[in-house]
């Protein structure tokens, strides 16, 4: 009896194929290696730049001057308010399920069994 067997020979692989491999192979080890030198090369001085930079006169200028400072029970009434609007979003359920009937059994999923032979 025939098997179709997929088999591999090594005495296949010629000279321009083992080029191809290894030059993709050292391409892509060269590319990541530049990545790697970009990266850490260009983002601690990003990040440097970044930091120095002085905050820009617009609304987080206005915000440093004057904090907002609530008391005790202005931050209750606040967290009372959301606690109560994020919790009527949702309505109570009955956590009931009802399962009906329906008389209809045949379905194109059971017609398999209509269309087999009995070989008896």
């Amino acid at each position: 009896m025939y098997m179709n067997i997929m088999g591999f020979d090594i005495a296949s692989i010629d000279k321009p194929t083992i080029l191809i491999v290894l030059a993709g192979q050292v391409i892509v080890v060269a590319v990541l290696f530049l990545l790697y030198k970009l990266f850490t090369a260009v983002f601690p001085s990003v990040l440097k730049s970044v930091r120095k930079q002085k905050p820009s006169a617009g609304i987080f200028a206005s915000e440093k001057k004057n904090p907002v400072s609530a008391e005790g029970d202005v931050n209750a009434a606040i967290a009372t308010a959301l606690y109560l609007h994020f919790n009527e979003i949702h309505d109570e359920e009955s956590n009931v399920i009802t399962i009906q009937r329906v008389s209809k059994t045949y379905s194109p999923w059971s017609s398999k069994l209509y269309n087999m032979r009995n070989f008896r």
